[in-house]
């Protein structure tokens, strides 16, 4: 079905409370981005967080059906359960924190907004107050329905996707296995053909283990596990290969015909990704029905009402989900 002409909407889920999330809505300028852009939170949090900072913040109430003036944010109001505190945790905005998740999820389901942004929460104050969470990853694929969530972190120049997300580094090695790799493979070759407008993407797979395994002396998981993932996929004409020892697949010799790095753990691939582009990179849920794109950093409790904060991880994050809106 062809998109009709009407600029997209981007929910902008504004984060943990206590931490920078509410204090870069007000380094937004609507003007900046080709789309409607709501934030999801609480108001007057906002606005008082833009006024220690001395940011100038216009905020009007968000209505589907009437957009605001070029130099006013639009908001759809969530109210905190209690007042929150700079830096300060507090386990009864926990319940507050997913609200606003299930806010902007559920608005892009139904098709009201055509995109979710997030900004940064805090996993262990939500587990603290009782509530079983593991991340957005995880949340939003549950609340979505998909089979698959597949977290791909990016900067300008280098995408990283993880076979395993937040996991103890112990559990990888059994959590790796044929039919996990060659789904999210599949997933990632498709959402990159069709939210990033690759036409045929070059995927290429880390080992697990030192030096891809060295032939099975350091480990087996690559001869009975990766190698045969990446075999079958070839004859399915996904452009996949490898795999490739992570220490040095990713030099600029190696990236120049990727389009992606599929890392098999967490910080196997995000830490040369954050190197080579932190405050600039994000990163995207692939798999799911909807988009979904986010900041690479924490809720930085020790920065907030500082006016410290960086927010180009947060426009890099609002002009990716644009541009998905617009591709899908």
């Amino acid at each position: 079905m062809a998109k009709s002409h009407r600029l997209p909407v981007i929910a902008i889920t504004s984060g943990e409370p206590a931490g920078i999330g509410p204090e870069l809505m007000a380094y937004i300028n609507p003007a900046d981005f080709a789309a409607r852009v709501v934030i999801i939170g609480d108001r007057d949090l906002i606005h008082a967080r833009a006024v220690k900072i001395r940011r100038p913040l216009k905020l009007q109430d968000y209505r589907p059906d009437a957009t605001a003036p070029l130099d006013t944010l639009e908001i759809l109001h969530r109210p905190l359960s209690v007042a929150a505190q700079a830096g300060q945790l507090e386990v009864k905005n926990a319940a507050y924190v997913l609200d606003l998740l299930d806010q902007a999820c559920d608005g892009c389901l139904a098709g009201e907004f055509d995109a979710m942004v997030t900004a940064p929460i805090q996993k262990d104050i939500i587990n603290q107050s009782g509530l079983s969470f593991s991340g957005h990853t995880e949340y939003l694929a549950e609340r979505c329905g998909a089979e698959l969530p597949v977290m791909l972190l990016a900067t300008p120049t280098l995408r990283v996707a993880l076979a395993t997300t937040h996991l103890p580094l112990s559990q990888v090695p059994g959590a790796i296995n044929q039919a996990l790799l060659t789904r999210i493979i599949q997933i990632l070759h498709h959402d990159l053909r069709n939210k990033f407008a690759i036409p045929q993407p070059h995927i290429k797979v880390c080992g697990l283990n030192p030096h891809a395994g060295e032939n099975g002396y350091l480990g087996r998981e690559e001869i009975d596990i990766i190698i045969p993932v990446i075999k079958r996929l070839q004859q399915q004409d996904i452009h996949v290969s490898g795999p490739y020892p992570a220490d040095t697949v990713f030099t600029q010799e190696s990236l120049k015909d990727a389009d992606a790095i599929l890392a098999m753990y967490h910080d196997q691939g995000l830490p040369v990704l954050k190197h080579a582009g932190f405050n600039h990179a994000i990163n995207t849920t692939l798999g799911l029905p909807i988009i979904r794109t986010s900041v690479d950093h924490g809720t930085a409790l020790h920065l907030t009402e500082t006016g410290k904060a960086i927010p180009d991880s947060l426009f890099a994050a609002i002009h990716s989900a644009i541009v998905q809106s617009q591709a899908a």
